[in-house]
């Protein structure tokens, strides 16, 4: 029973170790272990339903995972106080926005409506994103998938836009990849430097937290 847990623990230590010395963003763990899974699961013929109930526990452990977002905000709650103005309008209105254009565009795809609602709380970290995702009556599971997406698209687009943009501010770059990217996006900004890495964090619970409260309202709003 405890066979698929153990493959992808031992799977994402592998691919962990892989990305810290390769450094490529598309052998980021995230992804590799993913494939990697996906590719078992294929050559053993064996069902994600059964895969799942063998690694049951990793998906329990979102719940705790969840309280744990806390930390971060008292970790850093001073810098949090100092820049509270620009989080809270600055997350407010990407959190909006991601919503917004979530929907929006899985209508222009012709989406329906367990997908479309599945898309909609994308932009924010995996365990609030799956209470989010199932509160609205979308699919967890789905959710997640779109979640790793946006990360990723992010990681990879936001120094673009970094550069582009000529953004210097470092509390500006960290709530950049915290709301546009989460969990990956944090990651990433910590390796810019402290300062991005920590206003990343907070930008990343905050945004969840403000999602988690606007989510179910604004989605009725747009036709849902």
């Amino acid at each position: 029973m405890w066979v698929g847990l153990m493959m992808t623990v031992l799977f994402y230590w592998g691919c962990k170790k892989l990305y810290k010395k390769v450094r490529f963003v598309l052998l980021n763990p995230m992804i590799t272990c993913l494939i990697a899974i996906i590719v078992v699961l294929l050559c053993t013929h064996m069902s994600y339903s059964t895969y799942f109930s063998r690694s049951k526990l990793l998906a329990d452990m979102l719940n705790p995972a969840t309280v744990a977002l806390a930390i971060p905000l008292y970790r850093h709650f001073d810098v949090l106080k100092r820049h509270v103005a620009e989080f809270l309008l600055s997350l407010a209105c990407g959190a909006t926005v991601a919503v917004t254009s979530s929907v929006m565009l899985a209508r222009v795809m012709h989406l329906n409506g367990n997908i479309t609602l599945s898309v909609a709380p994308r932009s924010v970290t995996t365990p609030i994103a799956m209470d989010i995702s199932q509160t609205l009556g979308g699919i967890p599971a789905l959710t997640a998938v779109f979640v790793i997406i946006t990360g990723l698209s992010g990681v990879i687009l936001g120094p673009l836009i970094i550069r582009v943009c000529r953004i210097q501010s470092s509390v500006a770059k960290g709530t950049l990849f915290g709301m546009g990217c989460h969990g990956l996006g944090t990651a990433r900004a910590f390796e810019i430097g402290q300062m991005e890495g920590t206003c990343a964090s907070l930008s990343m619970v905050t945004a969840a937290f403000i999602t988690l409260a606007l989510a179910p309202v604004l989605v009725p709003l747009l036709g849902m």
